[in-house]
């Protein structure tokens, strides 16, 4: 019984202070980990903000160059016939869509939900406005009716998505 004693009078102190030890050795690890951890996010948030901006900045870019007006002044030349120009904006538009797509990565889902409707609204005006055309009636008429259209609406669907991505782009940063 001594010797169980005197085994317990050495080994339990030892055992607390290794407990003791053990703990704060763990809750150091654990701190110096989520540092570390918040460091990464921090270099990631550095390295990604630019990366973001620069998606919206490319998406209002492509917004404006499928308005109609800018679509109209790009891709319309002299003797070109309705078909013909209705051919070249659709290409256009698939052609900026195509070459943006990536930037869906970098934007929230709604922004790229805004952004489709956006073009979605853009072709339904030209396809909707190209019906009351024949395809070979002058082209200068048909970029006529859809400036008139244009005018006519309150605002454009290009133009309430830009601001929609404005507001996101003030919200996020």
């Amino acid at each position: 019984m001594d010797t169980l004693l005197e085994i317990l009078k050495y080994t339990l102190p030892a055992l607390i202070v290794f407990l003791a030890v053990y703990f704060v050795l763990r809750e150091m690890v654990r701190s110096q980990d989520k540092e570390h951890k918040m460091e990464i996010i921090l270099e990631n948030q550095r390295l990604i903000t630019p990366v973001k901006l620069q998606a919206y900045e490319r998406l209002i870019l492509f917004l404006e160059r499928i308005s109609l007006e800018s679509l109209i002044m790009r891709v319309n030349r002299p003797g070109m016939t309705t078909q013909q120009l209705h051919r070249e904006m659709l290409q256009a538009i698939r052609s900026e869509y195509e070459h943006n797509l990536s930037q869906q990565l970098y934007i929230s889902p709604n922004a790229w939900e805004v952004i489709k409707n956006a073009r979605a609204n853009m072709l339904k005006i030209i396809n909707t406005m190209y019906e009351k055309f024949k395809p070979d009636a002058p082209a200068l008429e048909y970029s006529k009716s859809l400036m008139e259209e244009l005018m006519e609406m309150e605002k454009q669907p290009t133009q309430a998505a830009i601001e929609f991505l404005k507001a996101e782009v003030n919200r996020i940063f």
